[in-house]
């Protein structure tokens, strides 16, 4: 089960503005790199290739929070399911597909705030997607399945990620393509130490989270690449918890 910080008023604001921030909202020139300004954007800009992408493509965001990775998809995907297990991120999410956007208020220090607009690209047709509430280790079992599966940051908050990554091969098509980020921040509070994938050691071999992803995904799925998308989350004017996620892009096995 997820932390109840998930659903507290200080995630959802420092989520949404991860997700939908300019620049200039998330920190000032100089703060942090500018790369790690638009994570959500970057889980699918950086990763996928559209030209690879069928028409209209059925794309699933597990782990979608707030869901601006779900709008991206949308720009080459027909269909798009951003499914989370927060209620908070999901009515958030939903809020911004009906309205385009929403207002939040940014502590700067203290009790001192500030309130910022944060919106959708008007150029993103959201019709395209729509956002339920569900759990990553017990998807339903009628999603059918997609030519994208994108799972951002979520591996290493699931106490049995085991039961997400054996349900993989159902969920994406043969020749379809798979994205996992994780900073595999590995901590018995989210997981317990029997059910990491990674950053253990095994019979004398240290195990890292690629090599459980390629235990568990190989040979359903091939590897194609890794990199690192780095993030910034804001707390306050002044502190900012910086992240590298180490991505991997993956293709099913079989032929469409």
């Amino acid at each position: 089960m997820k932390s109840p910080y998930y659903e507290s008023d200080a995630a959802l604001s420092q989520y949404l503005l991860l997700h939908y921030g300019t620049e200039a909202d998330i920190a000032p020139d100089g703060f942090v790199p500018k790369k790690a300004r638009s994570f959500p954007l970057r889980c699918v800009t950086d990763t996928l290739a559209r030209q690879a992408i069928p028409e209209n493509a059925r794309a699933l965001d597990v782990g979608c929070a707030v869901g601006r990775s779900s709008f991206e998809l949308a720009r080459c995907c027909g269909e798009v399911i951003g499914l989370d297990f927060s209620q908070r991120f999901i009515a958030a999410a939903r809020r911004l597909r009906k309205s385009g956007g929403v207002e939040v208020d940014l502590i700067d220090q203290g009790d001192l705030k500030r309130r910022v607009r944060l919106a959708v690209p008007s150029d993103i047709d959201s019709s395209r997607v729509r956002f339920e509430q569900g759990d990553a280790q017990d998807l339903r079992k009628d999603l059918g399945t997609f030519d994208v599966v994108l799972a951002a940051n979520l591996l290493c908050r699931l106490r049995n990620p085991s039961r997400f990554l054996d349900r993989l091969p159902k969920l994406v098509r043969p020749g379809g393509t798979l994205v996992i980020t994780t900073p595999s921040t590995w901590k018995q509070i989210h997981t317990p130490r029997a059910n990491w994938i990674g950053g253990v050691t095994r019979d004398g071999r240290e195990v890292r989270t690629l090599d459980g992803l390629k235990d568990f995904l190989e040979p359903a799925f091939s590897l194609r690449r890794c990199l690192d998308l780095p993030l910034v989350i804001r707390e306050h004017e002044r502190k900012y918890e910086y992240i590298i996620a180490e991505a991997t892009v993956w293709r099913r096995a079989g032929r469409t």
